[in-house]
């Protein structure tokens, strides 16, 4: 593995690089949950839930490495039950949140305990078939086989890209936490702003 990393030309791995922290810098729906997470919960849920989200990526990069990526996005039957699968469960989180009583400002820090903000990361990461399809799609452009083993190759881009994103998540939600305690101090509607969101995302996952 590492003879095939060394083996990637400079140049090569800098555009990649480049574009994944573009893409990573991009809101985008994990962005978007980590952010939902980090105004419920404060900064330690929304840097838990951009963890989670990166744990959840690793799942992906291994089904593209593999071939189960492909092998999934040719049946778009199973992709739809994924789909729909996500929206659901972003649905009863939506819920979840809505029917939670505001935090205080004393206990903002407890509306969601990060270990509930990365395990609910997770699932949504696994259960949108979009991220394995962005894998499928962007990974493959930056292999050679005179580099070495593709498969190899897949796992090496795919885990700087999902180190970056976490990283870069992690931070989203962390602010939008150290921001979201602040506006508790003056409005306690924070739950709700974040079952908007995550509602707004189950929409996002099934029309998209």
């Amino acid at each position: 593995m590492w003879d095939t990393f060394m083996a990637f030309p400079a140049g090569t791995l800098a555009a990649f690089m480049v574009g994944a922290l573009v893409l990573n810098f991009t809101p985008g729906s994990d962005v978007l949950f980590a952010t939902a997470s980090g105004i419920q919960g404060g900064p330690k849920a929304g840097a838990a839930a951009g963890l989670g989200v990166g744990i959840g990526g690793i799942a992906h990069v291994l089904a593209t490495a593999f071939g189960l990526g492909a092998l999934v996005a040719a049946h778009p039957g199973v992709l739809d039950v994924v789909r729909w699968f996500g929206a659901g469960y972003l649905l009863w989180v939506a819920w979840r949140c809505w029917r939670a009583p505001a935090p205080s400002t004393s206990s903002i820090q407890g509306a969601l305990r990060p270990s509930v903000a990365f395990r609910r990361a997770i699932i949504t990461n696994l259960l949108n078939p979009k991220v394995m399809l962005f894998m499928l799609a962007y990974l493959p452009q930056f292999t050679n086989p005179s580099v070495g083993p593709i498969w190899q190759q897949i796992l090496i881009l795919g885990t700087l890209v999902m180190t970056t994103g976490t990283i870069v998540t992690a931070g989203y939600g962390a602010t939008a936490g150290w921001l979201g305690a602040r506006f508790a101090r003056r409005m306690g509607v924070l739950n709700r702003v974040a079952a908007v969101m995550f509602g707004g995302l189950a929409a996002k996952l099934v029309l998209d």
